[in-house]
C-alpha cells in the first residue's frame, strides 16, 4: 500500500484552483444529521460520485468538510488495450481529484491498493483506521457490504463488499480503542468514535437524501471520470432517471438513498 493524498499528486497540485465552484443559492442548505466533518471511503474511484455525489454536495454547501478516502485507483478499470496500469492510476486520481472539486471535497487521499484484488484484510483496516483516526468524521459514507447483486441483472463488484466490509470494521472497533492500534499513539492521533454511518448501494434503505437542488452538480462530477464515461449525456439520463426512482414516495423529486446506521 501507497498512500498519496491530492497535494502529492504529480501534474494535479493545483486541481482545486483551476475548478470554479458554484456554491451559491444553495449554501444554507439544512441538515438533519448534526455533523460539522465527514469522510466518504469507497473502493475506486467514481463511487463516491455514483454513490454519493448529491449527498456530498448538500454537505459541503451547508458547510461540512468532507472528505474522500480512496481504497484502489482504479488501476484496471479499462478496457483500452494501449494503456497500463500506472498510466491508468495517473489519470483516475486525476479524475476524481477534480470530480471530488466539483463537489467542494479538499481532502483526497488515495491508498493505492490494487484494483480487483481488495481484501478485507487487518492491514487495510488499519489504514483506514488511521484515516478516521486523522480526519476525525463525525460521519462516514461507505459501500454496503452484504449487497452481492442489484435484481437479476448487476453483480456487485467484490471490491465494494470488501471496501464496505473493512469500513466497517474500521470504525467499529479498530479506530476506538487504544488497544486496537498502539502505534497511533506514537504517531500523535487519538482514537475516535464515528456517530453516523451511512451504506450506500443497500438492498435495505432506509434514510433518504433530497438531492434536487444539486442534482445536476452531481453529474458534472461524474462527467470528470473522462476514462470511464464514454457518453456523458446517456450518464446524465440514466442519473436523472435512477434519482427519480430512488425518489419514489418521498417528498422529493431526486434522492440518493443508504442504510443508516447511528453508533451510542
Amino acid at each position: 500500500m501507497v498512500r498519496a493524498e491530492q497535494s502529492e499528486l504529480s501534474g494535479i497540485a493545483n486541481f482545486a484552483i483551476a475548478i470554479e465552484l458554484q456554491r451559491g443559492a444553495y449554501k444554507t442548505m439544512s441538515l438533519d444529521l448534526d455533523i460539522q466533518r465527514a469522510l466518504v471511503m469507497m473502493a475506486h474511484p467514481d463511487d463516491p460520485e455514483f454513490s454519493a455525489g448529491g449527498t456530498v454536495a448538500v454537505w459541503t454547501q451547508a458547510g461540512v468538510e468532507v472528505g474522500y478516502i480512496i481504497i484502489t485507483s482504479g488501476d484496471k478499470g479499462t478496457d483500452n488495450p494501449t494503456i497500463d496500469s500506472t498510466e491508468l492510476m495517473r489519470i483516475r486520481e486525476a479524475e476524481q481529484c477534480a470530480a471530488a472539486a466539483r463537489l467542494g471535497v479538499k481532502h483526497v487521499v488515495f491508498l493505492r491498493y490494487r484494483d480487483n484484488e481488495l481484501q478485507p484484510t487487518i492491514e487495510l483496516r488499519r489504514e483506514l483506521a488511521r484515516e478516521i483516526c486523522r480526519f476525525r468524521p463525525d460521519a462516514v459514507i461507505c459501500q454496503d457490504p452484504t449487497t452481492f447483486y442489484f435484481g437479476p441483472t448487476g453483480i456487485n463488484h467484490p471490491d465494494h463488499r470488501a471496501a464496505g466490509e473493512a469500513v466497517l470494521a474500521a470504525i467499529y472497533p479498530t479506530a476506538r480503542d487504544w488497544i486496537n492500534l498502539p502505534e497511533l499513539k506514537a504517531e500523535g492521533l487519538q482514537p475516535h468514535k464515528v456517530r453516523e454511518i451511512l451504506l450506500s448501494a443497500t438492498l435495505s434503505p432506509d434514510y433518504w437524501v433530497d438531492i434536487t437542488p444539486v442534482i445536476d452538480d452531481k453529474i458534472a462530477a461524474l462527467i470528470e471520470h473522462r476514462s470511464q464515461i464514454k457518453d456523458p449525456d446517456g450518464l446524465a439520463q440514466r442519473i436523472y432517471e435512477r434519482s427519480r426512482v430512488m425518489a419514489e414516495g418521498r417528498p422529493m423529486e431526486y434522492a440518493e438513498r443508504f442504510k443508516r446506521i447511528s453508533m451510542p
